[in-house]
C-alpha cells in the first residue's frame, strides 16, 4: 500500500516546485492543459450533502449522483482503489476512487495528482462501512494545477507573520480562519439589517478629500495629477455625513474604509473599517440606547448568548454600566475634578500621581489623562463613559448646565474603547472657533503641518443642522470581540505589512537613486539596525549636552544593573502619543515590561526582535496605569534646537541577560 499524507517527503520545497512544473509540462505536451478549462458544472457542496444524508446507514448508497469541485487535500493510493479528500467552499468530503470505475487512463492520471490540485468530480453519494459519507468517483477532471506544495498537513501554516502575508495559504491550511471572516461578513450584514430597520439610509462619501483637517490623526497624502493638487485619504466620515443631515437626510450611516498614517499594534492598522451614523432629533443618550440594543443583538446572533468569552474574560453584553468621566476618575483614583479650581491645581495633582501632562495642560485635558492612567484598564464589562471635557471634544455639543463639558461618550469593553458618540455641535459660531483653535494648537506643535479649517462644513452648519446624535465605532475591534481574536490582523484578510525587502529600499536615498549603478558590495551578515524616524544628521549642527562635572562613586554606579534585553513585543500605549510598551526577555525566564517615551522616533514594528540595553533593577514606576519595570537606554542630543533620540541597539548575537561592565 502506498500512502501519501504530506507533500514534504524528502524533497525541499524548491525541488517539489520543479517536479510539479514538470508534471504541468508533461500534461501540456499530452494536450491536457489544466489552465485552459473555463468552468465545471458543480451542483453540490460537502456540508449540504453531510446534512442531507446525516441519517444514511453505513454501507448504503444515497441513490444520487453529484458534481463537486474543490481542492484535493489528501490522497491515499492503495493499488486499484484509493481515497482522497476534496475541500470545497463549505468543507471537506471523502472521495473513493477505483480504477474499475474511473478507467485505467484516468486512474493513472489521478495517481499523478498533487495535494493542492483543484479538481472536479462526478460520482455517487454513499456511506462507507466505517461511517464516513463519501462520493464514489466515476469522472475526474483536473481544473487547475497547484505548482507549490501546501504546508505540512499536521502542523499547517503556523508562522504568524507568514499567515498574514500569505492569507491565501492561511485559508487553505487553517480552515478555522475562514470561520472568522465568515462571521465578519455576518456581523456587517446584521449591523446593516439593524440600522435599515431603524430607518437609516446607507450612503457613500469621498475617500479622497481636498485638504488635511485639524484633527490629531495623521493622514496619508497623495497627489491628483489632473487637478495638480495634493489630496489626503480620509481619517473620518463625520463631516460629510453631517452635511447630509443638514440637507434633510435625517438618518444616515456609512460603512467606510478609514486611513490613518500612525502606529501599528494588535489593535491598530493604518487602514480600518468604521461605521458612522447620524440621527436627527436625538442626543447622545439616544445613541447609548442604540449601542446597547445593537451589541446585545449581535452577541445573541453571532455568539448565541449575551455572555461571551474574550481572551479569558467572560463579558456580559446584557449589562452596561454608565459613568461620567468625573465620577469614573473619582471612583478609581480617588481624585475629584471639582477640587481643581485652576489649571495649576490640575497640573499639581497630575505630578503628585505620576500622570503624564498633555501637550496643552488644562483641567479638562488632565482629567482625560487621569482617566487613561487609572480607569480604562478597569473597564472589563461593557461601560459607557460620558460627559467629556470640551478640550478633547471639538465636535460635541457643550452641556447646557456645565459648558466645560460636552455631551459625548465612549464605550469600553475588556479595557478597550470600542466607539465614540456625541450630541453633535450644531452652533456654527462655536464650531468655527473650536476648529480654528484646534488648527492653531496643531500648528504650534507641528509647524510644518498643513492642517486647515473646513470652512465649507461651517458654511453647511450656517444653513442649520438639527439637534443630532452621532456615533462612530470600529468594525475590526468589534469583530475581534465577537470572534475572540487577539489581534486586529486576525480579522483583516490582508493586514498592512512591511515588505520583506523594506530595509534595502529604505537605505536607498533619492540622491542615491540618481547616481549610476555601482557594483554591489557583499551584504553584511547581520541585518541593519532600524533607524529612528529622523533619517539624516547634519553633524555640524549637532549639540551635545555638557558632561556632568559631579562625580559618582564607583560603588553607587555598580549597583545599576545594565543588561542586554531581547524585544519580544512592542506596541503603542493607548491614549498616549509618546509611550511604547515593550515586552522584554531579560534572561530571567520571566517577561519584563518597560514603557519608554520614544514613539516620536520609532514605530513598534521597527523594534521587535532587536537587542537593546536596559537598567533592570529600578523600582517599578506606574505610567498610564502600567508598571514600568526598568529603563531602556537611549542616546539623546540636539540638532538645531530639536531633541533627537536613538535607542541603544546592539548586536543580536548578544544573549538576553548579558550583563554590561
Amino acid at each position: 500500500m502506498e500512502e501519501i499524507k504530506t507533500n514534504t517527503g524528502a524533497l525541499a520545497e524548491s525541488e517539489q516546485v520543479q517536479v510539479r512544473r514538470q508534471k504541468l509540462a508533461d500534461l501540456r505536451a499530452a494536450g491536457c492543459d489544466p489552465f485552459a478549462l473555463t468552468k465545471f458544472p458543480q451542483d453540490a457542496y460537502s456540508a449540504d450533502l453531510k446534512e442531507e444524508y446525516a441519517a444514511l446507514p453505513n454501507e448504503t448508497d444515497a441513490g444520487r449522483t453529484v458534481a463537486l469541485a474543490g481542492r484535493m487535500m489528501s490522497k491515499r493510493v492503495m493499488g486499484k482503489a484509493s481515497f482522497a479528500h476534496l475541500r470545497d467552499a463549505k468543507g471537506d468530503i471523502q472521495l473513493y476512487v477505483r480504477r474499475d470505475e474511473l478507467g485505467d487512463e484516468s486512474y493513472a492520471a489521478f495517481k499523478k495528482l498533487d495535494l493542492g490540485d483543484i479538481i472536479g468530480v462526478r460520482g455517487e453519494v454513499f456511506r462507507t462501512k466505517t461511517g464516513e459519507l463519501s462520493v464514489r468517483v466515476t469522472e475526474l477532471t483536473l481544473l487547475a494545477k497547484s505548482l507549490r506544495p501546501l504546508p505540512e498537513k499536521f502542523h499547517g501554516l503556523t508562522d504568524t507573520e507568514m499567515r498574514y502575508r500569505q492569507r491565501y495559504v492561511d485559508l487553505i491550511a487553517n480552515p478555522d480562519v475562514k470561520d472568522t471572516f465568515t462571521k465578519r461578513s455576518l456581523i456587517l450584514k446584521e449591523i446593516r439589517a439593524y440600522l435599515d430597520e431603524k430607518g437609516f439610509l446607507e450612503v457613500d462619501t469621498p475617500i479622497l478629500t481636498p485638504f488635511e483637517i485639524g484633527a490629531s490623526a495623521r493622514p496619508f497624502i497623495t497627489h491628483h495629477n489632473t487637478l495638480n493638487m495634493d489630496m489626503v485619504l480620509r481619517i473620518e466620515t463625520e463631516l460629510y455625513l453631517k452635511r447630509l443631515v443638514v440637507g434633510g437626510m435625517d438618518r444616515v450611516y456609512e460603512v467606510g474604509r478609514i486611513f490613518r498614517n500612525e502606529g501599528m499594534d494588535p489593535k491598530h492598522n493604518p487602514e480600518f473599517t468604521s461605521i458612522e451614523l447620524y440621527q436627527a432629533f436625538t442626543d447622545y443618550h439616544g445613541m447609548m440606547d442604540l449601542v446597547e440594543e445593537l451589541y446585545k443583538r449581535l452577541a445573541q446572533k453571532i455568539c448565541g448568548s449575551l455572555v461571551i468569552s474574550y481572551q479569558g474574560n467572560q463579558i456580559d453584553m446584557g449589562h452596561w454600566e454608565r459613568l461620567t468621566m468625573v465620577d469614573a476618575v473619582k471612583k478609581y483614583s480617588g481624585v475629584d475634578y471639582h477640587d481643581w479650581k485652576t489649571d495649576a491645581d490640575a497640573i499639581a495633582a497630575a505630578k503628585a500621581h505620576n500622570v503624564d501632562l498633555p501637550e496643552v495642560p488644562t483641567r479638562g485635558s488632565i482629567l482625560a489623562e487621569f482617566f487613561d492612567a487609572f480607569v480604562e484598564d478597569k473597564l472589563i464589562q461593557p461601560t459607557f463613559i460620558y460627559d467629556y471635557p470640551v478640550e478633547i471634544s471639538p465636535l460635541a455639543k457643550r452641556k447646557p448646565d456645565d459648558p466645560a463639558f460636552t455631551e459625548r461618550f465612549e464605550y469600553f469593553i475588556d479595557c478597550t474603547e470600542y466607539g465614540n458618540a456625541f450630541s453633535e455641535l450644531n452652533d456654527p459660531i462655536d464650531q468655527k472657533e473650536r476648529f480654528e483653535r484646534q488648527v492653531a494648537e496643531r500648528k504650534a506643535l507641528e509647524p510644518g503641518c498643513k492642517a486647515q479649517v473646513d470652512y465649507d462644513y461651517i458654511n453647511a452648519l450656517e444653513y442649520g443642522l438639527p439637534p443630532t446624535g452621532g456615533l462612530g465605532f470600529g468594525v475590526d475591534r468589534l469583530v475581534m470581540l465577537l470572534t475572540d481574536s487577539a489581534s486586529i490582523r486576525d480579522v483583516l484578510l490582508f493586514p498592512t505589512m512591511k515588505p520583506l525587502d523594506a530595509p534595502k529600499q529604505a537605505e536607498q536615498t533619492p540622491e542615491a537613486k540618481e547616481q549610476p549603478q555601482q557594483a554591489a558590495e557583499p551584504a553584511p551578515v547581520q541585518e541593519a539596525i532600524p533607524t529612528p524616524l529622523v533619517q539624516t544628521i547634519d553633524w555640524s549642527k549637532v549639540e551635545i549636552e555638557p558632561l556632568f562635572e559631579d562625580m559618582v562613586d564607583f560603588e553607587t554606579f555598580s549597583k545599576s544593573d545594565f543588561r542586554a534585553v531581547k524585544i519580544k513585543a512592542c506596541s503603542a500605549v493607548p491614549k498616549s502619543k509618546k509611550l511604547l510598551q515593550f515586552t522584554l526577555d531579560d534572561g530571567s525566564g520571566t517577561d519584563r515590561t518597560i514603557l519608554s517615551g520614544i514613539h516620536a522616533y520609532y514605530e513598534p514594528e521597527q523594534l521587535v526582535g532587536r537587542t537593546a540595553i536596559a537598567i533592570t533593577n529600578l523600582p517599578p514606576r506606574k505610567m498610564m496605569g502600567i508598571d514600568s519595570c526598568g529603563m531602556l537606554i537611549s542616546a539623546v542630543y540636539h540638532e538645531q534646537g530639536a531633541e533627537r533620540l536613538h535607542l541603544l541597539l546592539v548586536d543580536d548575537r548578544i544573549p538576553a541577560g548579558a550583563k554590561l561592565y
